[in-house]
């Protein structure tokens, strides 16, 4: 699928064409490098590897450094992705693919990212519990308890999958069937319909999905 890899900026809000107000996340999408392309001949499958978003060389690891130079790409980066079923025509390892080259206002996109990193979590705030209620009948202490989580004789443990306390968040989600709403090229940004997960500042794959659904 056709892609680029972006920076969550924020959200803010447009305006459209008869005055509705349209809230839009703000991604920074500057040129990505193209640092390996993958053929069924040579790899089994179509792709191409981006590379995107400077960082210092002496913070990039080594192999991947090495591997940014056979693309011959001295600066460091800091983020390398594969976007499968994607090859694009005139372009060659070392090339710089820009906004212009895969989208265009009113493509429909799903974006990739890992949410916000919400620490260890209870059960209320990670599984949306209710609680046990009031502080009726003696309990005091309970308000935010998870409840039994199994028999104690029979069957003596606690079932695969129980919804109990534990990490919550900074995880993969994928947001399917957002619309580019505005380009703004010059700035090295796109401003797409809705939200996308992630803090500010956190990298995002943006896939479009315009040329799969006019092919299938």
């Amino acid at each position: 699928m056709r892609g680029l890899i972006g920076k969550k900026v924020g959200m803010t809000s447009v305006f459209d064409e008869i005055g509705r107000s349209i809230p839009v996340t703000v991604i920074e999408v500057p040129a990505s490098v193209i640092t390996q392309i993958k053929t069924v001949e040579t790899d089994g499958y179509n792709a191409i590897q981006l590379a995107n978003f400077d960082r210092k060389n002496k913070n990039v690891p080594k192999s991947v450094r090495g591997h940014l130079a056979k693309a011959d790409t001295e600066q460091g980066k800091a983020v390398v992705k594969e976007f499968r079923d994607f090859i694009p025509e005139g372009f060659v390892e070392g090339d710089e693919l820009k906004i212009e080259d895969v989208f265009s206002v009113g493509d429909i996109v799903d974006i990739a990212g890992l949410t916000k990193g919400r620490g260890f979590s209870g059960v209320i705030k990670r599984h949306n519990f209710s609680g046990v209620g009031d502080e009726t009948h003696g309990q005091h202490n309970r308000l935010r308890a998870p409840g039994a989580i199994g028999n104690a004789s029979d069957p003596s443990r606690v079932f695969k999958g129980m919804r109990m306390a534990g990490q919550f968040g900074n995880t993969r989600v994928k947001i399917k069937n957002l619309s580019i709403a505005k380009i703004l090229p010059d700035s090295d940004v796109i401003l797409v319909t809705g939200s996308v997960p992630g803090p500010k500042g956190s990298y995002v794959e943006i896939l479009n999905k315009t040329v799969e659904l006019f092919e299938s």
